[in-house]
């Protein structure tokens, strides 16, 4: 008789630490796009003061995502820096560095 262990593991964002390294692979639905929702969509939608260069969808931010990474990696005061006004945790960062690097899936 055999029995086997199943465990999940589901964790925030916030709770992930900022060296852990991300092993799942990183997907634009369900890991980026609620961190583009939630800090740059304000700006960068049809009625932000950014709409000339929405995130509202997979192609605009897979299209933009080498400016995307210089933008949320500069330091704060930098010119430029995004999200105007705050900053992205560092594992926020890595999950779009590891988005990229997993080649930009999107579901």
């Amino acid at each position: 008789m055999s029995a086997f262990v199943i465990s999940c593991e589901s964790r925030t964002y916030e709770e992930i630490s900022d060296n852990t390294p991300i092993t799942q692979q990183v997907k634009f639905t369900a890991d980026v796009k609620p961190i583009i929702d939630a800090n740059c969509i304000s700006c960068h939608s049809a009625n932000g003061p950014a709409a000339y260069q929405p995130f509202t969808d997979y192609n605009q931010v897979k299209n933009k995502i080498d400016g995307i990474l210089d933008r949320i990696q500069r330091a704060n005061g930098d010119l430029g820096k995004m999200p105007q006004g705050g900053s992205l945790s560092q594992s926020q960062i890595n999950i779009f560095i590891k988005w990229k690097a997993d080649g930009l899936i999107e579901n």
